[in-house]
């Protein structure tokens, strides 16, 4: 009888439900990744890779997969952040409900407030309005806009080099036009030995076109599918903050600031 207990327990000195919740923008974000590493495996067991990077004298292949890399470990410290920042809501709102006058105490004394997260400025803010408001409503309208705006700011860059990305791919698709066609302008016999020339520069200008319209279109639509997970991630954070302190912090300022 004693052994599902002991299991549970065993469990719950891991990590909790909730705590588990809290990093699962960290988990999605490893198992893309788990899959893309396994997808670059394959590609240059199969020689795919190695015979891209050869091919493409313009390196522009090179220049996406290094921005590609870069942006992915970009996505992965934002996307650790926010999971830590759902670790404090949660933290505050455990806080909150164990203790009922712990509101009572921050609208009495602002710097009782926690430090160091999002929630805990957020709602430092919010008691230092209602201070200064002496008994007026509350709005957190105008804060909540410019938090949205901060944490939105996380996943800017992302979006904005996935884009980028594209636009590469393009250049280098139209850069590889332009050196296979060039055999063909500087034709000037059609010998054997002229023409196969040509048609061996046709063909590696053919390659860098495909090989970096492959490659940027493939990496963009994977730095768009990690930022639509952050994205995710930031919107619950959101909604949580605003949830909590709308229902339980402004109410409760509003009620001392009427008393």
């Amino acid at each position: 009888m004693e052994i599902p207990s002991l299991s549970r327990r065993s469990s719950l000195l891991l990590a909790t439900p909730a705590e588990s919740g809290d990093f699962l923008p960290v988990l999605r974000w490893l198992i893309l990744m788990s899959l893309t590493v396994f997808g670059v495996a394959v590609l240059w067991h199969l020689g795919l890779i190695r015979l891209m990077l050869e091919t493409d004298r313009t390196h522009v292949s090179s220049l996406i997969l290094l921005l590609f890399v870069l942006t992915t470990l970009h996505c992965l410290t934002q996307t650790w952040i926010v999971s830590k920042e759902l670790t404090a809501v949660r933290s505050f709102q455990d806080g909150l409900h164990g203790d009922r006058g712990f509101l009572r105490a921050l609208a009495g004394d602002p710097s009782s407030a926690p430090q160091g997260s999002v929630i805990a400025r957020h709602v430092a803010n919010l008691v230092a309005k209602a201070r200064a408001q002496k008994g007026r409503r509350v709005d957190q309208t105008l804060l909540l806009r410019a938090l949205t705006d901060q944490l939105r700011g996380r996943e800017r860059i992302g979006l904005f080099v996935s884009e980028a990305l594209l636009r590469l791919a393009l250049l280098g698709t139209a850069v590889g036009f332009i050196l296979m066609l060039i055999p063909i302008a500087g034709l000037t016999a059609f010998d054997a030995e002229s023409l196969r020339k040509a048609l061996a520069g046709m063909s590696s200008g053919m390659a860098i076109a495909l090989n970096v319209t492959v490659t940027g279109i493939a990496t963009a639509l994977l730095l768009k599918l990690q930022y639509f997970y952050l994205d995710k991630a930031i919107a619950d954070l959101l909604t949580t903050i605003t949830e909590l302190t709308e229902v339980h912090v402004v109410s409760v300022l509003e009620h001392e600031g009427d008393g």
